[in-house]
């Protein structure tokens, strides 16, 4: 079995502060910019799971960094370079704590919602009579606030997120705006690779005043993908549609009686499971940039970054 990152401690020139997320580690570096560590990681229902997969940062990083090149005619990005597979450099923004969640599909936590009985989602009414993975008329945006570690997400609606200052009206329209664009981009770009982008979210914050997109974009971690052929055929037989995303994880960990809450145990992540989710990752990775997955050597991981980095810095 491949090796996996799951720990950084670096200490690159200049770095100020680490701070480490559920899947990231962030190291500040001088006054203006971030180094973000894709690590091995893996996390659901808010929790980091024990065991790393291999290759899932690499492959989540060239992801991000690929969707953040093909948008900068939508929106500005925090993103500089990428001198190491596993790491993105980007100037630092101060963020919106909130996360522009967009879904294009009635599924997963909003359809478990509309299943119990819900019918309005972060003020967002929905209408009857939908049915599970049923298309929306219109992609509707469902925002969160941003949790810390062990926490969750906790649904808004725009009307808090403007009384609480969270964003002013005339930045969260901007928000808004560039949300859907560029949800409208990733559904365009998936389509041509024979996926259907289901929903995704987004981070923006601010740079010098104006807003920017951060952190990672249309990957699987933070979007949920079908395969477009045959969904039709499955959405009418009422059959789960066949996904790329990490849904999956969180459907095993629910069949064996973890979701999270307290009290529940992790089930036992064996070589075997951990391999099963890096190859669905690669599969995702293969499918939505329609390039072969080259991977990196696992050997000496930390090492590797230590030195991609530091050059990129030293040469800046």
């Amino acid at each position: 079995m491949k090796k996996a990152l799951v720990k950084t401690d670096f200490n690159f020139p200049g770095q100020k502060s680490v701070y480490h997320g559920k899947v990231r580690d962030v190291y500040s570096v001088n006054e203006d910019l971030l180094v973000m560590v894709a690590t091995d990681r893996i996390s659901a229902f808010d929790v980091v799971l024990p065991e790393g997969i291999p290759y899932k940062g690499q492959m989540l990083n060239q992801i991000a960094a690929k969707f953040l090149d093909a948008t900068t005619d939508i929106c500005p990005n925090w993103k500089l370079a990428s001198p190491d597979p596993m790491v993105t450099v980007g100037v630092r923004c101060e963020g919106f704590p909130v996360e522009m969640i967009v879904r294009g599909y009635l599924c997963g936590s909003a359809w478990r919602a509309y299943k119990s009985g819900v019918r309005e989602i972060c003020g967002v009414k929905l209408p009857e009579g939908m049915r599970e993975n049923e298309r929306f008329p219109e992609p509707i945006i469902t925002p969160t606030t941003k949790a810390e570690i062990g926490e969750h997400d906790q649904d808004i609606s725009k009307e808090e997120i403007l009384a609480k200052g969270l964003a002013t009206p005339e930045e969260y329209e901007l928000l808004e705006k560039y949300t859907l664009a560029l949800f409208k981009r990733g559904t365009e770009i998936a389509e041509k690779r024979g996926l259907i982008l289901v929903d995704t979210k987004y981070e923006f914050g601010k740079h010098n005043g104006q807003i920017y997109l951060m952190d990672e974009i249309h990957t699987p971690d933070s979007s949920r993908y079908f395969y477009l052929e045959g969904y039709q055929e499955r959405f009418e037989k009422g059959e789960a549609q066949k996904q790329l995303s990490k849904e999956f994880v969180r459907e095993w960990l629910m069949e064996n009686n973890f979701q999270g809450k307290a009290g529940q145990v992790i089930p036992e992540m064996t070589p075997e499971i951990v391999e099963s989710i890096s190859n669905r990752y690669i599969e995702l990775y293969e499918h939505i940039t329609g390039e072969t997955f080259v991977k990196e050597e696992t050997d000496n991981i930390h090492d590797r970054i230590e030195k991609n980095v530091t050059e990129y810095l030293q040469n800046k």
